[in-house]
């Protein structure tokens, strides 16, 4: 894409010193993943144009594919020698873009008194992925936890109760398995449940089972993980045993893309997906659904996930500014607010669901605040150097074992010892 100069038009300029006018970001542009349904970036187009009617400063998105595809053309652009100024990645990515030392932290941009103060307003789980070696390197923007969607009209012909959605590990594979239907040939018409096990997603949904199991999958530091664990092994095993032993998801893998459609078409009654997609199965559900969290071994737990602003140290430092100038404008608790409305991703902040949009708006929908409740119960997403390598050994050693061809032990195992390998460069003496 051709980037274009837009000429700044805030009110005053031509009046300041002939240095500050020199000193002036005209432009920004920002790189964006469109990850889900939704009219997300016609909401974030409006944000854009919104500030620069604001401001001035004209911002442009670039919409570079899903967060993969955002990932290596951001890195590939800045090591071409251009590329933008801040992008939303994966809070996940930390340590990976540190790796390629491309990043500047918010400390070295500058945050002043009341700066510090509007990074205290965000969830801190939120912030779980933001910090590392006592910096702050990302900001939360489209922000997520994992949740079940799931379809009410197939609980009650199940003979299930549509309020009461199970809460523990065992009451959800009773109730997958007692959603799945048969055609008078015994084929499958309906499934149980859903999770993704494709690559760029499988690890999400293993961090939310993992904690489910109460195990933590990485240090800090994104050195080291916990793979072989105990509890590790018992999430894998439970995974599994949703098809082995309840016979409520198919056998071998699930695609991430194919989970919504599967759920919107009655092909499946309940699916594992990310809060950003409420605003889309609003739209196009057929049928009354329901939202809840995540069942653990013995009580609810998730993940979080989604993307956060990065900043990068190509950008002068005007303009590493003027995008934290954005970054703090778009995070403010009103606009947080139309954006958790208009797309079903968790407002980052308290302060939004302080609002009276929101409070009137959770008042009318109330599946739009059932992530939130589910925050202080959330784990940050696996996140370690290398990134990229860890999460492709975690996930063909899941797909392994979900495919019959490895036994859960022996798949966090091998899953282990690869990742150990990966991560050995970056262990500290």
């Amino acid at each position: 894409m051709i980037h274009r100069r837009h000429l700044l038009a805030a009110a005053g300029a031509l009046a300041a010193p002939a240095i500050l006018r020199a000193q002036t970001v005209e432009k920004l542009t920002f790189y964006y993943p469109v990850a889900v349904g939704g009219p997300l970036a016609a909401i974030v187009d409006g944000f854009c144009g919104a500030y620069q009617k604001e401001t001035g400063v004209a911002v442009e998105a670039v919409y570079a594919g899903d967060y993969s595809q955002t990932l290596i053309k951001t890195t590939t652009a800045i090591k071409g020698g251009g590329g933008p100024h801040f992008a939303v990645l994966l809070a996940a990515e930390m340590h990976s873009l540190q790796d390629q030392d491309i990043l500047v932290s918010l400390d070295e941009i500058g945050l002043d008194a009341e700066a510090k103060r509007w990074l205290d307003g965000f969830y801190p789980a939120f912030l779980a992925n933001s910090h590392a070696d006592g910096k702050t390197w990302s900001v939360p923007f489209q922000r997520s936890t994992a949740i079940f969607y799931y379809n009410k009209a197939a609980f009650r012909d199940s003979g299930l109760d549509p309020d009461q959605f199970p809460t523990t590990w065992a009451s959800l594979g009773e109730t997958a398995a007692r959603l799945v239907q048969r055609d008078g040939s015994g084929k499958v018409t309906r499934w149980g449940i859903k999770m993704a096990s494709d690559l760029g997603n499988a690890q999400w949904t293993f961090g939310a089972l993992a904690n489910q199991a109460e195990q933590t999958l990485m240090n800090e530091a994104g050195t080291e993980v916990y793979f072989n664990q105990p509890k590790t092994i018992e999430a894998m095993a439970f995974w599994l045993g949703l098809a082995s032993q309840y016979h409520a998801a198919p056998e071998g893998m699930s695609s991430w893309s194919q989970l919504s459609p599967d759920f919107l078409s009655g092909n499946t009654a309940i699916i594992q997906h990310t809060t950003g997609n409420l605003a889309n199965v609003r739209d196009k559900a057929t049928f009354p659904f329901g939202v809840a969290g995540l069942a653990g071994k013995n009580s609810p737990h998730t993940v979080v996930g989604g993307g956060n602003l990065y900043f990068f140290k190509h950008a002068s430092p005007q303009e590493r500014q003027a995008a934290l100038r954005f970054a703090r404008w778009v995070s403010a608790p009103e606009r947080g607010a139309e954006w958790s409305i208009r797309t079903g991703y968790i407002a980052t902040s308290p302060a939004a669901y302080e609002t009276p949009e929101l409070k009137a708006f959770i008042a009318k929908v109330p599946e739009a605040n059932v992530a939130r409740t589910f925050l202080p119960v959330a784990t940050g997403e696996l996140s370690v150097h290398e990134n990229q390598r860890v999460y492709k050994a975690l996930t063909d050693n899941i797909q392994g074992c979900l495919t019959g061809t490895k036994t859960p032990a022996q798949s966090m195992a091998d899953a282990q010892n690869e990742a150990d390998r990966i991560l050995r460069p970056f262990k500290r003496a």
